[in-house]
């Protein structure tokens, strides 16, 4: 049986399908104008009515003002004189259907049709100028629009004034509105499917330089990792452009000092590896017991060098690249306890040592966000390196203490106090580079202890240093944190616990 590959996901878990810029610009530029077409239509609709109506309305008040003019008044009454060439006129209509007629204040017709519908309501404003109005009507299933005038003489009564009223159907305007819509709509069928096709090809040239730039980056060799020229790169484009380069320059320097580590570790492996092989040779040639006894000594005192400095390169590569604990969330947890747990584990070396190893507790809280695992590390290696450079009976004191900052901000600070060889000004800096040892120190070691525990600090948003001691001989390693605050309950759910989990810690105790 074959097997076969699954498909690609088309979207990425959590997240929408990725889509081309392309695509991206052109549904931005199409879809207002598919949502504008239909309201253009409906607008071309509206002043196609009115336009349309137009000249129509004009002949109808030409109508009115026709048969007003017929009209004679004979001993104060109408007489109207419409002669039947004039209602031939009105009659001549081959498209739509004309009515007329004159009506009285009380809706009493004097002439004209009756099918057409007398006006709903014939009282007029007394200061009406008796000019002609236009509505609109219906009459048998069809619509009217219908033009009237009030005859009115302010020498009369008022049940002697006149309506003269001149309706006509609308099928010669709604043929002229369709067709002014037809002449305005039926070219875009033509020009909108055009707009696409040069929208389209718009667009295509101008995300050429997209291309050619994808093109000059895949043209690039593997390991070239120089910025990129914005000379001939569009102004849009060189935000994103000096962003890259940054990204490159960034990946550059990580290259180069991951070379030079990897290089500087080689070099250091080569020694205590190349005295194992040296020890090893000279055991093999020794018939003396007390003497293979000895080689066999220096072999073993080679393996545990060895292994101490694979140990802090593995734990620099993991704080370096953020692997294994470091990738885990910061937790708070108790510094000064954390502090005191690793004391009693040193205690033994430093009696062995003549060594006077002190532990001061705490005064106040001293919960900071950490990682056990990393910050464990890191104490080891301040309290390593202090054993290391502080001679036959001298002392050694770990504290933590809780203080302000000058910006007024609450910080817990780790100190490792040693009444060793002591550092100079110079070398407080120079001993945070990774091999670095002070020439005169006379022990042995790795040069890595204290480029670990800066690069935990720095995890951990603090700040190392390693000071001469105020006080007098030694020096003194310092590592400021800032301080835990508890979420308030609004903001954070597990506040309560973390209370609670803080409550619990056993007061702070002495080695």
């Amino acid at each position: 049986m074959k097997s076969r590959k699954n498909p690609a996901p088309a979207a990425k878990e959590g997240g929408d399908a990725q889509r081309s810029l392309f695509g991206e610009i052109l549904d931005w530029m199409l879809a207002p104008l598919l949502f504008v077409w239909p309201i253009s239509i409906a607008i071309t609709h509206y002043f196609a009515n009115i336009v349309a109506g137009y000249p129509y309305d004009q002949a109808l008040r030409e109508n009115v003002n026709a048969i007003a003019r017929q009209i004679r008044y004979s001993d104060s009454k109408p007489v109207i004189n419409l002669s039947g060439s004039a209602r031939a006129v009105l009659r001549a209509d081959e498209v739509d259907s004309v009515y007329f007629h004159v009506v009285t204040r009380e809706g009493t017709r004097l002439a004209g049709d009756k099918e057409l519908p007398v006006a709903p309501e014939l009282v007029r404003p007394r200061d009406d100028t008796g000019e002609i109005s236009f509505r609109d009507g219906e009459f048998n299933g069809q619509d009217l629009r219908i033009a009237y005038q009030f005859l009115a003489d302010p020498n009369r009564p008022d049940d002697r004034w006149l309506v003269v009223e001149v309706g006509e159907t609308l099928e010669k305007r709604s043929q002229l509105a369709n067709k002014i819509i037809a002449s305005v709509i039926l070219p875009q069928f033509v020009i909108i499917p055009l707009a696409v096709i040069l929208v389209w090809f718009g667009l295509s040239q101008g995300l050429k330089p997209l291309t050619k730039l994808r093109s000059r980056i895949e043209a690039r060799r593997p390991g070239d990792l120089s910025p990129i020229n914005t000379r001939k790169v569009p102004e849009e484009l060189q935000p994103l452009i000096e962003a890259f380069n940054g990204m490159l320059e960034r990946m550059e320097r990580n290259m180069e000092a991951q070379t030079r580590f990897i290089a500087d570790a080689a070099h250091q492996m080569r020694t205590p590896l190349t005295g194992l092989k040296t020890q090893a040779q000279l055991a093999m040639r020794e018939n003396d017991p007390e003497r293979l006894l000895y080689a066999l000594r220096q072999m073993a005192g080679a393996v545990d060098r060895a292994s101490h400095l694979v140990n802090q390169l593995l734990t620099l590569a993991r704080a370096e690249a953020g692997s294994g604990a470091a990738s885990q969330p910061l937790a708070p947890m108790n510094l000064d306890k954390l502090l005191r747990e690793i004391v009693e584990d040193w205690v033994m070396r430093a009696l062995e040592n003549y060594i006077d190893m002190g532990y001061e507790p705490a005064d106040g809280a001293t919960e900071i966000e950490g990682n056990s695992f990393l910050l464990r590390e890191m104490i080891n290696n301040l309290i390593d390196n202090a054993l290391r450079y502080t001679p036959v009976g001298g002392q050694v004191t770990c504290r933590v203490v809780r203080r302000r900052s000058e910006g007024g901000e609450s910080e817990v600070v780790l100190e490792i106090e040693d009444s060793g060889i002591g550092i100079t000004e110079e070398q407080s800096e120079l001993v945070f580079e990774r091999f670095y040892r002070v020439d005169d120190a006379g022990t042995e070691g790795s040069g890595l202890g204290l480029p670990i525990v800066r690069e935990i600090a720095e995890l951990h948003h603090a700040q190392a240093s390693l000071r001469p001691n105020p006080k007098g001989q030694g020096s003194i390693a310092r590592v400021v944190f800032p301080a835990y605050q508890e979420p308030r309950p609004e903001l954070a759910e597990d506040a309560p616990l973390a209370s609670a989990w803080n409550r619990s810690l056993p007061p702070p105790g002495s080695v």
